[in-house]
């Protein structure tokens, strides 16, 4: 029978890139409630430094449900998406994300443990620019609850 255990120390295969607009980036912000004007106006971006509008911090999960979608098609998981709950989510950043960037993330599978009947599955998800420059990891611990 599968298991989360059995994909302990997977790495997964690089996503296709994803390329980050504007506009995605505007929606997400007005969405998580920012009211940052370098999320928001591109000139403001510009005067900041900026090529375009900067990305809110947890826009990275946009990027990193790409990976999320590859541990939960894994039939070596056994994961039914029914029986997940998110349980942590965190970011260590080199830089922000801008508009205009084409992102691609890699997954690796660095912890699996067992808690009261439920697999808490620990995923880091990279995420790099066109030049493979690193731009943030993501990190989530997933729940997958045991059957009843």
């Amino acid at each position: 029978m599968p298991s989360p255990a059995d994909v302990l120390g997977t790495t997964y295969p690089d996503t296709e890139p994803y390329l980050v607009g504007r506009e995605k980036v505007r929606e997400f912000a007005r969405a998580v409630g920012s009211t940052d004007p370098v999320s928001l106006d591109p000139a403001a971006a510009r005067a900041a430094g900026f090529a375009d509008v900067v990305a809110p911090p947890t826009f990275a999960v946009v990027v990193q449900e790409r990976t999320l979608v590859q541990l939960l098609a894994d039939d070596r998981a056994g994961i039914e998406l029914s029986h997940v709950v998110h349980g942590e989510q965190r970011f260590v950043s080199s830089r922000p994300i801008v508009a205009g960037d084409a992102l691609t993330a890699r997954m690796t599978i660095t912890s699996v443990k067992s808690l009261g009947g439920n697999a808490m599955i620990t995923a880091e998800s990279e995420i790099r620019d066109e030049a493979g420059e690193h731009v943030v990891t993501a990190v989530s611990t997933l729940v997958v609850r045991g059957d009843a």
